[in-house]
């Protein structure tokens, strides 16, 4: 099956309803594009463990110098 949609404002595109339905999206979901030599795939981001990624916070202040953000700003 294929469907077709377009860019608007800001690159903004519409998701088709059936797209969404077949990937079981509601609104406030996240999605992934992901991109190989096949094309660019898009799919449903797992949810973000909130309280996990808030606990893990504190425990990564080694990382948050300016020479980290030197080092890394090209990445």
């Amino acid at each position: 099956m294929q469907t077709n949609s377009q860019l608007i404002h800001h690159n903004q595109a519409i998701i088709p309803p059936s797209v969404l339905k077949a990937l079981k999206l509601r609104e406030g979901d996240s999605i992934v594009f992901e991109i190989d030599q096949a094309g660019v795939h898009l799919r449903k981001a797992p949810p973000i463990d909130k309280v996990f990624s808030e606990a893990l916070q504190g425990t990564l202040s080694e990382w948050e110098s300016a020479a980290d953000d030197e080092a890394y700003a090209d990445l």
